[in-house]
């Protein structure tokens, strides 16, 4: 794995979520032609094999990302898109686990109905 500075991840992180943003404003718009009256529900990107007292753990911290009870690194609805369709919010998470996986990361899209 190589070790990202700060700069370097904050980089990442935005590419994923703009990423994100995109692939989820796109199957909102195309795939449900813009009604969001499916199940609502949420969805995350999680990176995993980075230990958080690890020189690339303390770098991801400081770039924003938190890690959740597993210990893996997560973020929320990393398309940002204010809508409760899963289905919608699942497309950004893929997107943005894509790009940290192009970037050397083991990263996984999750979600879960609400």
């Amino acid at each position: 794995m190589i070790n990202y500075e700060i700069d370097d991840l904050k980089f990442i992180i935005a590419k994923a979520k703009t990423a994100a943003n995109k692939a989820s404003r796109e199957y909102l718009d195309v795939t449900l032609k813009g009604e969001d009256n499916y199940p609502c529900g949420f969805a995350w990107v999680s990176i995993h094999g980075v230990k958080g007292n690890t020189k690339l753990g303390r770098n991801m911290k400081a770039a924003g990302v938190e890690q959740d009870y597993t210990k893996a690194f997560q973020i929320w609805n990393p398309g940002n898109v204010n809508v409760q369709n899963v289905d919608v919010k699942e497309a950004g998470a893929q997107a943005a686990a894509d790009v940290f996986t192009a970037y050397g990361f083991k990263a996984y899209a999750g979600s879960r109905l609400d």
